[in-house]
């Protein structure tokens, strides 16, 4: 998938689980939307359905500093990498 077919992805999660409509790439999830770290245990499950494989511990604690819809990006796409290796 590209970059862009995974903002889709996330941009309709974050508006049917979350209530989040069209949130800025760059927007602090946390402060602007009150995105917290239960929100974001869901989220890995929904990126774990998105990437077809169970995430590690270790990326899954790597997770819990992500702040932003970029930093989601950066972070799917780096796994991603890590499992074609």
């Amino acid at each position: 998938m590209t970059r862009d077919e995974h903002k889709d992805f996330l941009l309709k999660i974050f508006e049917d689980l979350y209530e989040i409509e069209n949130p800025g790439l760059d927007d602090d999830l946390r402060e602007l939307h009150g995105f917290d770290s239960i929100d974001a245990i869901e989220l890995l499950g929904e990126i774990e359905i998105l990437l077809n494989f169970e995430l590690t511990q270790e990326e899954k604690k790597s997770a819990m500093e992500i702040r932003t819809t970029n930093q989601i990006l950066d972070y799917i796409e780096s796994i991603s990498r890590a499992q074609e290796c």
